[in-house]
């Protein structure tokens, strides 16, 4: 059945200056990725996603250690886009993303200069990291100078307390849930996204995470939001977007992490999920930054997610995307087989073979769910 269309806003709930800046990333059709010095599958997180969905607007990735090597080869995505050394060896270069996703979210000393010498040249610099280049005072006035404008996507000041809404019932919400950070959520819910409006369905991805803004060129840095205003700021999102008929309400670290479960049960609580898609990473037995500290099983997984989102609004889990990059396609379709019948869910590898299956899981709870 479509969403009841309602007349709501789909910007992103930010200040209205912050608004306008992150509305303009979608605009950059030249974009050169900085991973100097960290292009690889560990740090690269934000590149892999650009190269992926943004790949036609990608000119060159920057990392003067890596040049001569292929990028596919580095990280998995991009093939043909070369590796440079300088921002001097391009031309018409509209922005320089910064591409890498570091735990505490620090600029590497090995990219200010690169950074540096695009303010200079007037080319915008766009960054997710929490280290705010827009409020470095020597960049700020270089780029007052050039011309350059600084976008920190994580900068915001959502100010919105939950208010337990009522939510447009004809709106599914389907969110997208980990066991450890960086296991590939924000990939799922965006394949999903892709194959549900392929098949002609009303269907928006929700990104609540600095990559997933990059892409979609709007959405909440969760993760940068006051504690207060979390399950608030994942509740507005939601309101903002309800006119469609599938929300794809992007995940963020894990309800277990040690270091990062409260922005996990902020989201859960403030987009109240009708369905819930559990990604894992095959192979991955300890918590990522963490090696001290196991990862539960799957199964303790779906108990723990859907008695935890239930406590705001009746949820569950429908179906599991699994990461199988450490594994053989071989290996893949036994651990498919293996966690579908251990968990009687249907499993799938959004990054080798798409999101057709998850989507049949959602198109079918749809029918009971709104």
């Amino acid at each position: 059945m479509p969403a009841q269309q309602i007349s709501v806003a789909d910007p992103p709930i930010s200040n209205p200056e912050q608004s306008q800046l992150i509305s303009r990333i979608n605009g950059y059709h030249r974009i050169v990725i900085l991973t100097e010095a960290h292009t690889n599958y560990q740090y690269a997180k934000t590149a892999i996603a650009l190269l992926r969905y943004r790949t036609a607007d990608v000119v060159a990735v920057l990392d003067s250690t890596q040049v001569g090597r292929q990028v596919k080869d580095l990280i998995g995505q991009g093939d043909g886009i070369p590796i440079v050394s300088s921002m001097k060896e391009l031309d018409d270069v509209d922005a320089l993303f910064v591409g890498i996703s570091p735990s505490g979210g620090r600029l590497p000393a090995a990219m200010q200069a690169a950074i540096r010498e695009a303010i200079e040249a007037g080319i915008d610099v766009v960054s997710g990291l929490h280290d705010f280049l827009s409020e470095d005072v020597e960049l700020k006035q270089l780029a007052e100078e050039s011309g350059s404008t600084i976008i920190d996507v994580r900068k915001n000041n959502c100010r919105e307390v939950a208010r337990h809404a009522t939510f447009n019932p004809q709106c599914l919400r389907i969110h997208t849930v980990g066991h450890d950070c960086s296991v590939g959520k924000m990939i799922a819910s965006k394949e999903i996204e892709l194959e549900l409006i392929r098949r002609g369905i009303d269907a928006r991805f929700l990104a609540t995470g600095q990559t997933g803004i990059m892409i979609a060129g709007n959405g909440i840095p969760i993760d940068c939001t006051v504690s207060d205003f979390l399950n608030g700021s994942a509740e507005q999102l939601v309101l903002d977007h309800q006119h469609h008929e599938i929300v794809l309400i992007e995940g963020q670290g894990c309800i277990t992490h040690p270091a990062y479960s409260g922005v996990t049960l902020g989201l859960l609580h403030g987009s109240a999920p009708h369905g819930l898609i559990l990604c894992y990473e095959a192979g991955r037995e300890t918590v990522k930054n963490l090696d001290h500290v196991p990862i539960p099983s799957l199964k303790q997984f779906v108990s723990l997610y859907e008695t935890i989102a239930s406590a705001r609004h009746p949820s569950k889990i429908i179906g599991i995307a699994m990461n199988g990059r450490r594994l053989t396609p071989e290996e893949g379709e036994l651990e498919k087989q293996k966690v579908s019948a251990e968990l009687g869910l249907p499993v799938c590898d959004v990054f080798r073979d798409g999101a057709a299956v998850l989507a049949d899981a959602i198109l079918e709870f749809q029918k009971e769910a709104v």
